[in-house]
């Protein structure tokens, strides 16, 4: 089975660079009209350019697809406004919206600024929220829409120096279980994908010979099964390096207790 995105039309956040990049460029080759979004700054989310989203329209274009680019920063919602706003007056539609954009400030929890903190979960959170927000109603006028956030082993297990990270990337999944169940009647399916990829966010995480085996496009080819017409709903896939597996979260059976018997210590021993 092919998979073809022939006549959608899909937004993907932060895609000058690594794993956005790569999201872009796949969907492209597989007929996307693609709107190619990306602030331009640093790692950290610093300063801003042009350069790189330009870079990848152009490779897009070079090999017969069809792109735009875009600056808006993510965390303002009047900028993703705009960007929706001129991809509908050129394409007519949304069909597809990868939240990837993102940014680190790590540091240890005793360490780390608030503002270090409230930045990262206004990139991550809120930046999925206000694009998520601009599409919405779109997708569900045109009873169609996939959306992929970007979730992370970080928040899912934890990782020494990245509170802000793991917080902002636990709270993406919380939105997509609300956002599943609201979205459904619509035909708007939400996934998450776990990425475990070689990029500049991840470059000084891993050993080199690590980063050079990570490659995006190995991620990539995960996340174009969670936004195609046969999309699944509310699953985490986590890629990368070749190996895919699904995330879940589970409730234990559990125990019940009367309540002559609910206190500490027969809920320690028996739940």
């Amino acid at each position: 089975m092919t998979i073809s995105f022939a006549g959608k039309v899909a937004i993907v956040t932060g895609a000058g660079n690594g794993l956005g990049r790569s999201h872009a460029l796949a969907l492209a080759a597989r007929g996307a009209k693609v709107v190619v979004n990306d602030l331009g700054g640093a790692r950290d989310g610093s300063g801003m350019s042009s350069e790189a989203s330009q870079e990848v329209v152009r490779l897009i274009k070079e090999n017969g697809g069809e792109a735009i680019s875009h600056g808006a920063n993510v965390a303002n919602f009047d900028e993703v406004q705009d960007m929706v706003k001129q991809t509908m007056a050129k394409w007519g539609r949304v069909d597809i919206l990868i939240n990837n954009a993102g940014i680190l400030r790590d540091k240890s929890f005793t360490k780390m600024t608030l503002d270090d903190f409230k930045l990262v979960m206004d990139v991550h959170v809120m930046g999925s929220v206000n694009c998520t927000k601009a599409v919405w109603d779109i997708m569900r006028e045109q009873n169609y829409g996939r959306i992929v956030m970007t979730t992370s082993s970080s928040g899912m297990y934890g990782n020494f120096g990245q509170s802000n990270y793991g917080a902002a990337k636990m709270a993406v999944l919380g939105l997509m279980n609300t956002l599943v169940i609201e979205g459904a009647k619509n035909n708007v399916r939400i996934n998450a994908l776990a990425p475990t990829a070689g990029t500049r966010m991840t470059e000084d995480l891993m050993p080199a010979e690590i980063v050079r085996a990570f490659s995006p496009e190995s991620v990539t080819a995960g996340m174009l099964t969670l936004c195609d017409d046969d999309a699944p709903n509310r699953f985490i896939l986590c890629a990368g390096a070749g190996g895919y597996s699904s995330a879940s979260m589970f409730e234990t059976e559990g125990c019940f207790l009367p309540h002559t018997e609910q206190s500490k210590e027969n809920v320690l021993v028996k739940w």
